[in-house]
């Protein structure tokens, strides 16, 4: 389902009068006047509800004699909205273009030749340099904390405060025998 498709889904479901329309088809296929009749509206209202859960692909429609009769079309309804959340668009790629920008910028801000000049007070920002001193360590690799104070003080004369950041962050462990960097 596309995002423009979603929108109008979720603007359809937003109505009272065409949720209860839906429950009925999800019930049996129905014409304009047995809606009517269910829901207690008329059959021109009924038939407006329709035209719009028509237009987002929530009911089909079929002539019978003289009669046209609508259904639920049940398979727009079985995706899940969290596939919707993490289908990959044009939209969501110009985001982590603008991500990924903004890191940069925030690197080249604080960083002057490999040497960190100071500690964000931002939390955003601070995250992307701590993820970026996280680099630093090695996967699969227990660090006593005199290493760990060694390769931080490489970067900035703070390293307690960058150590117990990397920490909080989640992007470094520790227990009794060390520290380690942790898969994200």
């Amino acid at each position: 389902m596309t995002d423009q498709g979603a929108v109008q889904l979720f603007k359809c479901l937003s109505d009272q009068s065409r949720l209860q329309i839906l429950k009925s088809l999800a019930i049996e296929d129905m014409d304009v006047e047995r809606l009517a009749d269910r829901l207690g509206l008329t059959a021109p209202t009924v038939s407006f509800h329709l035209k719009k859960l028509s237009e987002a692909n929530a009911v089909t429609s079929r002539r019978e004699q003289y009669y046209t009769i609508y259904s639920l079309r049940r398979e727009v309804f079985e995706f899940r909205i969290l596939d919707l959340l993490e289908q990959r668009t044009a939209e969501t790629d110009r985001q982590q273009e603008r991500d990924d920008a903004y890191r940069e910028q925030t690197l080249k801000s604080f960083f002057s030749y490999g040497k960190l000049k100071s500690i964000p007070v931002r939390r955003k920002k601070l995250r992307i340099v701590l993820e970026k001193l996280a680099e630093a360590f090695e996967f699969d690799r227990r660090y006593t904390e005199k290493e760990v104070n060694l390769i931080l003080a490489e970067y900035h004369d703070d390293f307690c405060t960058l150590r117990r950041g990397l920490v909080d962050e989640g992007l470094l462990a520790r227990d009794q025998t060390g520290y380690w960097r942790v898969r994200q």
